[in-house]
């Protein structure tokens, strides 16, 4: 039997999904390549400049997994919010379990 499995590594080579679902490991390589792009964008323009780095990877990383919600919120719309929304879930082409960020 033969299985194939998907690594997704952020830029510094730190594992953060392993998975079977290559849609998966796509869509969460694309969240992690937006997240960078905005933590890039917020630190050359001086948004939050003590920030840790820690917490602005995961509020980068927040911002690209909801970035329906967020582009929604831009345009002047009501986000609407499933039932249990206290909880921050994943999009659901995402495993439920993703690798801790660290």
């Amino acid at each position: 039997m033969i299985e194939i499995e998907y690594i997704v590594k952020d830029r510094r080579g730190v594992e953060r999904l392993r998975t079977a679902d290559k849609k998966a490991a796509d869509a969460y390589d694309r969240i992690l390549e937006n997240a960078e792009r905005l933590a890039q964008w917020l630190r050359a323009d001086q948004v939050l400049p003590n920030l840790p780095e820690t917490d602005l990877e995961n509020l980068t990383i927040y911002l690209a997994r909801h970035a329906r919600e967020v582009e929604q919120i831009l345009k002047g719309r009501p986000v609407e919010r499933e039932p249990d929304a206290g909880q921050a879930s994943a999009p659901e082409s995402l495993p439920e379990k993703i690798a801790q960020i660290r």
